[in-house]
This record gives C-alpha cells, sequence and structure tokens, in this order.
C-alpha cells in the first residue's frame, strides 16, 4: 500500500517566519499537535521543517521565554523525514522506526506538501490489517465444516 493511501489530507502547515504564538494559535485552531513548516514555490508549499506542542512547551514554555516574541523557525526541527506519495507503507514504518520519528510530510513529485503520516495513522493501518488476517482462520474454519458435513 502507498502512503498517499493513509496519510492525513489536508495537513497544516504554517512558514518559519510565523511567530511560535500564532503557530501555537493555528495548532489550537484545527486541534493537532504539529505544523509542518513550509517555504512557498511557485504553486508548491515544501516542507522545509516541523514543529510541534511539545517543541514550543521544551523550547519555550520550560524557559520562561516569549512565545510571540520567537519565529517557528527559530526552534523547529529541520533535519526532516519526508515521503513520497508513491513510498511503500512498510517501508515508511522502517524508515521513521529507524530515525524515531512520530510524523512524516508527504511529498508530491514536486516536493510539494499533500499530507502527513504519523505513528497513529499507521498504528490504525496495522490494526486493520491484523484484524484482516485474523479472519483468515476464521474462514478457513468455515469452510472445512461445509467440506466436512
Amino acid at each position: 500500500m502507498r502512503v498517499c493511501e493513509i496519510c492525513t489530507v489536508p495537513s497544516s502547515y504554517c512558514k518559519g517566519d510565523e511567530t511560535v504564538q500564532a503557530a501555537a494559535l493555528l495548532m489550537r485552531k484545527h486541534h493537532v499537535g504539529d505544523l509542518v513548516v513550509i517555504d512557498q514555490i511557485n504553486d508548491e508549499r515544501i516542507p522545509v521543517g516541523i514543529l510541534t506542542d511539545r517543541d514550543i512547551v521544551v523550547s519555550v514554555i520550560a524557559l520562561g521565554l516569549d512565545p510571540a516574541s520567537l519565529l517557528v523557525g527559530d526552534i523547529m526541527s529541520a533535519d526532516l523525514l519526508t515521503a513520497s506519495e508513491d513510498d511503500d507503507v512498510y517501508e515508511t514504518i522502517e524508515r521513521m522506526r529507524f530515525r524515531g520519528i512520530r510524523r512524516v510530510p508527504v511529498v508530491n513529485n514536486a516536493g510539494g506538501l499533500t499530507g502527513i503520516v504519523s505513528v497513529d495513522d499507521l498504528l490504525e493501518f496495522l490494526a486493520e490489517e491484523m484484524g484482516e488476517l485474523s479472519r483468515i482462520s476464521s474462514h478457513q474454519q468455515s469452510d472445512e465444516k461445509r467440506a466436512r458435513q
């Protein structure tokens, strides 16, 4: 299965020159715990980082800094892992596991943001897969009962 089939679309985003306070308000408005930080290049929103609610707490609030005076670009995580829309889900899981990353922006062929895939999305996908696997035994047992009657 391809990542684009399970990612969250649209994803919430902001630019690096927005204040941390404005980003926090966006998170509140959209009920999300992260924003993909983008640069607008032509018609594409190119991911350049990610900002999480944890980044805000650890880098701003815990230090007693003013979120209205800091920019998103100052505290975002810039070591960004992205996935292509056509990437295989299992390969993406492996890359996320290897890097210890919980959220991955999904991009199109031009590098533009199309969605985001999170650990929660992947857990839901894997739970459905496990459910399908569990049905194999019951289906096989039903077939066997019919054949032996």
